[in-house]
């Protein structure tokens, strides 16, 4: 499966619980629409996530990936201490560049 770079940091960053390293790959005024809720800036980003991974200790194993340099498709099999473990997820990705400038995960 051939992932944009940025899609690969932001697997590797989650595996390894990272959050400053996750929050850095969004433009600074990046959103993430995550369980109803949207976090706007690195900021609210690197808080989501850091709760997140502590709360659910979460690690993601890409299935399949369909995009281009402005936009894409991640669907992913994410387990952890969530109700369900492991369930398959959508990452729908805009790019800004180099950066994410929105996620939402379904």
């Amino acid at each position: 499966m051939n992932l944009p770079e940025v899609v690969q940091e932001l697997v590797k960053a989650q595996n390894n619980a990272d959050s400053t390293a996750f929050a850095n790959l969004f433009s600074e005024t990046a959103k993430v629409f995550d369980e109803a809720k949207t976090h706007t800036g690195k900021a609210q980003i690197k808080a989501w996530v850091e709760k997140t991974m502590q709360e659910y200790n979460t690690m993601m194993k890409p299935i399949d990936f369909e995009g281009d340099s402005r936009e894409g498709i991640l669907k992913t099999e994410v387990s952890g201490t969530f109700s369900g473990s492991p369930l398959v997820f959508t990452y729908t990705f805009e790019f800004d560049g180099k950066h994410i400038q929105s996620l939402e995960i379904s």
